[in-house]
């Protein structure tokens, strides 16, 4: 046999593998609540193709490629336990016992990892969260999306409704074939059919009732069902609490701004501060994309190096509130063709900072450009740091963020020398540090932080929908602090 044969014979063998990890995986999700992981990336509902592709990440972590063969004794031993809600990395448990030297078989150490989500200690399965968005539009459909593929369990978020104004005739069936097929983001992972005469679409099996209305004063929820529930308001037209606070009707326990709040509206960077946020706290902002994606690599940059001075440029993807073509637009440049001019705009993103890193001292200037791409951006950061140091320490040091910390879930880090924006569009992380751009001299850093303006993002407002829902499982074994 050659070589070229071993290697399809060992790939073979780990598809067969990976094959039977989906059912296990589904199983202990629907029924216990578990979420399994490898090295923070979530196994549930994915292909053979992706989870393969998942433990090939680990050679970042660990130096080496982590191999099904090596996971699925620990998937198999979670099997035998008496697991409670909890999200439990598999990779992390392989690499924990292959360094542990105490002989314990795969079975005894995988029971003593996990002691805390087991037996008495187990948290209890909580009642599921209704959830309500009030538009959808580019977040909105993205949120929906991310809502839907989470609720496998039925004990997490559950989108319930959708708050719209009436298109007129066939609003319902093109609402739904908007969230069925997306230009830049393909198409919706499931099934998806329309109830025109109850207002209702259901994906994946779940139901969500479709409301007009022109105003959220006109909205009683509870004569949906809906109770308790979190309303994400994607539309930006109100960002004070007074305005925001109009959400609060009967059926609705917290609003969560999907834009740069105003006032005292706290704004929150979920794994920066969004355990600033006060139980009783019922108006949040989640701040805006850019905010995202420059505020955890400031507050690494922070916390390492410490921070004199900042200024953050933004070249920003295109949005709806932009025009196709010139015609009149409120703002003195957004009125210019978005799709044929580089667009010179302004960002909230450098004041947003001082919300969400109030310990800050340093001052961040920022400025924007609107450029002819339709999704992705990247953040320039060029920052004056406390003390000197070297582009190889920067770049070591952001990668070790972005594996281990309590950012890893934030920031990404890319080291290939032809990565584009198109490379990013479907990642889940706030911010992508590119390690090729770096430039660092004394004690001048700039940094170049790509990010997903759309499913990023999003994908940071859910994690705050989380927090906020309780519904945020730990994770074991414990990640490091």
């Amino acid at each position: 046999m050659t070589v070229n044969d071993d290697s399809f014979t060992n790939w073979k063998n780990r598809e067969e593998i990976a094959e039977s990890m989906i059912p296990i995986i589904g199983k202990l999700h629907r029924e216990r609540d578990v979420t399994v992981l490898v090295h923070s990336r979530s196994l549930v509902n994915k292909s053979v193709i992706s989870i393969l592709k998942t433990h090939r990440f680990a050679r970042q972590i660990v130096g080496g490629e982590l191999s099904v063969v090596e996971t699925m004794p620990f998937l198999q031993a979670l099997t035998t336990l008496d697991l409670g809600p909890s999200q439990i990395d598999i990779g992390m448990l392989a690499v924990a016992h292959k360094a542990d030297d105490r002989g314990l078989s795969v079975e005894e150490f995988t029971a003593e990892a996990v002691a805390g989500a087991t037996g008495a200690n187990k948290i209890e399965r909580r009642e599921g969260r209704d959830v309500v968005l009030y538009g959808f539009g580019r977040i909105g459909r993205l949120l929906a999306r991310l809502l839907i593929e989470k609720a496998g369990s039925g004990n997490g978020l559950r989108l319930k409704a959708i708050v719209v104004r009436d298109g007129g005739g066939g609003d319902l069936v093109k609402r739904a074939s908007l969230l069925r097929r997306d230009s830049i983001h393909g198409q919706f992972q499931g099934t998806i059919t329309v109830d025109e005469e109850n207002n209702r679409i259901v994906a994946n099996g779940h139901t969500i009732q479709v409301i007009y209305s022109d105003s959220p004063e006109s909205v009683d929820y509870t004569e949906y069902g809906i109770k308790n529930a979190i309303l994400i308001d994607n539309t930006g037209k109100w960002r004070d609490r007074e305005g925001l606070s109009k959400h609060l009707r009967p059926g609705i326990d917290k609003v969560v701004l999907t834009a740069p709040g105003k006032g005292d509206v706290p704004n929150i960077v979920h794994g920066v501060n969004h355990d600033m946020i006060k139980p009783d706290e019922n108006v949040i902002s989640c701040a805006s994309c850019t905010t995202n994606a420059i505020v955890p690599p400031l507050k690494a940059m922070e916390d390492e190096y410490g921070v004199l001075r900042g200024h953050v440029e933004t070249i920003h993807s295109f949005t709806n509130d932009q025009n196709l073509l010139d015609n009149y637009h409120k703002g003195d440049r957004r009125g210019r063709s978005a799709p044929l001019n580089m667009v010179i705009t302004e960002t909230g993103a450098a004041s947003a900072v001082a919300k969400a890193l109030p310990d800050l001292r340093a001052t961040i200037t920022g400025s924007s450009i609107r450029v002819p791409t339709p999704d992705v951006s990247i953040a320039i950061l060029n920052l004056q740091l406390k003390r000197e140091t070297t582009r190889a320490e920067v770049l070591e040091y952001l990668r070790e963020v972005s594996l281990t910390s309590p950012l890893k879930r934030q920031i990404d880090f890319i080291s290939a020398p032809d990565a584009v924006s198109s490379d990013f569009i479907g990642s889940r992380h706030a911010s992508i540090v590119d390690a090729g751009a770096t430039k660092v001299e004394g004690d001048n850093a700039i940094l170049y932080l790509w990010y997903d303006n759309e499913f990023g993002y999003s994908c940071q407002v859910v994690r705050v929908v989380q927090h906020v829902s309780g519904v945020e499982y730990p994770t074991y074994p414990a990640p490091a602090a």
